[in-house]
């Protein structure tokens, strides 16, 4: 019976993080780009009470008796579906729609990915115009380097740019209208950075909606230059939203709770047993 209580326990520890999971998926609910949460479930260990043996007339038993020793929570997984694309009056807005993330540079100077498309442009500290996260973090081109723009120029034969007309394409290329006002490929600036990762869940969750790369991740797969794959479209003037189904959540909410419930319920069975068993004569 005391281990039906630590068994109980167990089941009532791991239902209280798939409700912290859960919850957290609610409340990202309207947060772009983000990527609902799954937990997944392991059994403990097991203790062997009988083993495989004989009854008294020799017949085999080849099947002995094992008490499970309760659950934990193995693994909480992002789930890479696509959102919704919402539309956005920001001209330097950008929604994704495939496997793709977007690279940005952190202030660590490392690499980190992102599905969060809802850039701004802003002054770096090269004072350069650069394209950037909401939380300043530069935004990459295919070959690493940031996306800055020459907005001003001693140099008569430099090119100067007006960011807000800027404009970038369904594959990544970045654009600026020439004399007739036609989209012209940005000389000397490759496309912006779309990475793919084989095993994307593997990723290391940080915040701010961004993730780094792990052994379980694998290494980023440049779109600019792989082949054989399926390249991600970017939709300027869309966010792409969380992909965070409240129905689902809700369902999943009540499941957990039930369980949890019930574990609560083995636990007040087992300490009834216990009591009655003390109060023996």
């Amino acid at each position: 019976m005391v281990r039906s209580l630590w068994t109980a326990a167990t089941g009532m520890r791991a239902q209280q993080t798939n409700v912290d999971t859960i919850a957290n998926n609610l409340a990202n609910v309207n947060t772009t780009g983000y990527k609902t949460e799954v937990n997944e479930f392991k059994s403990l260990l097991y203790q062997t009470i009988q083993t495989k043996t004989t009854t008294s007339d020799n017949s085999p038993k080849p099947i002995g008796a094992q008490v499970g020793l309760g659950v934990r929570n193995s693994s909480i997984t992002s789930i890479f579906t696509d959102g919704a694309l919402l539309a956005s009056e920001s001209p330097t807005a950008f929604g994704l729609s495939g496997r793709g993330l977007f690279a940005v540079q952190g202030e660590d100077g490392n690499t980190y990915y992102t599905r969060n498309g809802d850039f701004k442009w802003a002054i770096d500290t090269e004072n350069r115009v650069a394209l950037t996260t909401s939380d300043g973090l530069r935004v990459l081109q295919a070959n690493g380097e940031p996306i800055r723009l020459l907005t001003s120029s001693t140099d008569p034969n430099a090119t100067v740019y007006m960011p807000s007309r800027v404009t970038i394409t369904a594959d990544g290329t970045i654009c600026y209208p020439d004399e007739l006002n036609n989209p012209q490929p940005i000389t000397g600036m490759q496309p912006i950075g779309i990475f793919q990762f084989n095993n994307p869940s593997g990723l290391e969750k940080q915040d701010s909606g961004l993730f780094a790369v792990t052994d379980n991740s694998g290494q980023p797969i440049n779109e600019y230059t792989a082949t054989g794959i399926q390249r991600t479209k970017i939709s300027q003037g869309y966010l792409e939203g969380s992909n965070v189904q409240v129905v689902d959540e809700m369902v999943n909410l009540i499941t957990a709770q039930r369980a949890y419930e019930l574990n609560s319920k083995a636990i007040t069975a087992s300490d009834e047993m216990l009591q009655q068993a003390n109060n023996l004569r």
